[in-house]
């Protein structure tokens, strides 16, 4: 089996057994008092979302980000989450059913090999991407599937830099549970993300948080790229 094939069965084991309390124990994630869910709301914030739009959340998990986003896109924009694990997914749906929305769909695939698709007016992932080995590649396929003027945000933790030793130790162990820490520490998978992002995308805002812990990725598709068309609302 590949590394990429060990990684997904990691990561499906990890959350199968995470899925039924996520909502809960998430707030503890990475540690207890973390600012967890205000940098959610800036990353939904950092879309630039309006009424009508369209959004792909990848490894959406439960659904952490979907109340947020509806508040911005109402009942005419759509919401596609993808996620990993089926357990997951499941929980998503049950919060979908629970606030009646009528326009979130829920696909199940690894971020790599999804197909994004076309006329897309916003993409979001929240700590995952670095996850993925392959996260320069989906920046590149999700930044293709942007209408002119589109949003890709990523919010991430990361290692941080020039920091006293007990917060690099928190920035690896918040990890621990879901990859290889040392191939994570490595790869360094935010800096790859950061250099995708500068290439595919214009006007790129790096915000590092939480004393470095984390950061907060936008940027948008460029108006002049060839075959994408302006931003509209309510693609279907």
């Amino acid at each position: 089996m590949t590394q990429t094939g060990h990684t997904q069965e990691r990561l499906i084991e990890t959350y199968r057994k995470k899925a039924k309390y996520y909502d809960i124990t998430s707030r503890l994630y990475p540690a207890p008092g973390y600012p967890q869910r205000g940098q959610r709301l800036r990353a939904v914030q950092a879309l630039g979302l309006r009424a009508g739009d369209s959004v792909i959340d990848i490894a959406c998990g439960t659904g952490l980000n979907f109340s947020l986003i509806e508040e911005a896109i109402g009942p005419d924009g759509r919401i596609v989450g993808v996620d990993l694990t089926d357990a997951m997914l499941a929980r998503a749906q049950d919060r979908i059913e629970t606030n009646g929305w009528s326009n979130v769909s829920l696909v199940q695939a690894d971020a790599s090999d999804f197909e994004f698709g076309a006329d897309v007016d916003a993409i979001l992932s929240t700590y995952a991407l670095s996850q993925v080995p392959e996260c320069a590649e989906v920046i590149a396929h999700g930044a293709a599937a942007l209408t002119g003027g589109g949003r890709w945000v990523v919010l991430d933790l990361k290692v941080p830099d020039n920091t006293p030793g007990w917060l690099a130790q928190l920035g690896t162990a918040i990890v621990r549970p879901f990859a290889s820490i040392d191939e994570w520490t490595m790869r360094r998978p935010w800096e790859a993300i950061r250099a995708a992002m500068q290439e595919e995308l214009v006007d790129l805002s790096w915000t590092e948080l939480f004393f470095g812990t984390a950061f907060l990725a936008a940027g948008s598709r460029g108006p002049g790229a060839f075959g994408v068309r302006p931003r509209g609302r309510g693609h279907q």
